[in-house]
């Protein structure tokens, strides 16, 4: 009898203490929270505007009779030195075409391209030069500038996920959201114009005042004159002579 009452005793015991580790159990709150990633609706999230490091290149053609530059290839390699003085970030390598029937003719336009490049503001060991054999003998091998510059760039554009038109495999098409690669052209246009990708992440410093124009109306405001500047009657613009 009294190992009975023993077994009993101890089953109840077994069955409270797994009742208390299931309660127990239950309040635990340090479980894995599952969350699902949407698309933003925002054009600016789903499309950003990116700083990274791009190159600016140009090409000159070159024929096999004559080498030196043009003027206006003279033109485009002093622009190209002139750019990379306000924006270049690595040095300006000139890939030169070797083994092939214009070879000495580049060779001296090459000369031509390294005084240029001094006389824009390039110094001499910011020049690399790279010599390099054509894949494509058929042709016209050229010369071609390059440098590395910090550049902002967004997209790419054109990428449809999901079917803008009503679908039975797109639940959300009736939630009124704009469709993926809404936005990413006028994005990608925004960055193509922006100058200076400094200009995303902090303000310019401020520019000196004209000092000579401050002057001036300070002297007028203390002798109680209009500072405005005057302009003769023969630059001001007439609504009745804009058709004429």
């Amino acid at each position: 009898m009294t190992k009975t009452s023993d077994r009993r005793r101890n089953l109840r015991i077994a069955l409270a203490l797994t009742g208390l580790s299931v309660m127990l159990g239950a309040c635990n709150t340090t479980g894995e929270v599952v969350t699902t990633q949407t698309v933003p609706t925002d054009y600016r999230m789903r499309h950003p505007i990116a700083v990274q490091e791009g190159k600016r290149s140009i090409v000159i053609f070159v024929g096999k009779a004559r080498g030196g530059l043009s003027a206006e290839q003279h033109a485009d390699v002093m622009g190209i030195a002139q750019d990379w003085v306000r924006e270049g970030s690595g040095s300006v390598v000139v890939d030169v075409p070797i083994d092939t029937a214009n070879s000495r003719a580049a060779a001296a336009t090459y000369h031509e391209i390294r005084t240029v490049l001094g006389s824009g503001g390039v110094p001499s060991r910011a020049i690399v030069q790279h010599s390099y054999r054509p894949e494509d003998p058929g042709l016209l091998p050229t010369i071609r500038l390059s440098y590395s510059k910090i550049t902002a760039v967004a997209g790419p554009c054109g990428l449809w996920p999901e079917d803008v038109g009503p679908s039975i495999l797109d639940p959300g098409y009736n939630e009124n959201r704009p469709y993926f690669n809404f936005g990413c052209a006028s994005q990608r246009n925004l960055a193509a114009m922006i100058d200076n990708p400094a200009d995303l992440e902090q303000p310019r410093a401020e520019t000196p005042v004209y000092t000579a124009r401050r002057d001036i109306a300070f002297d007028r405001y203390r002798k109680g004159n209009p500072t405005a500047t005057t302009y003769p009657e023969a630059d001001k613009a007439k609504l009745s002579d804009t058709g004429k």
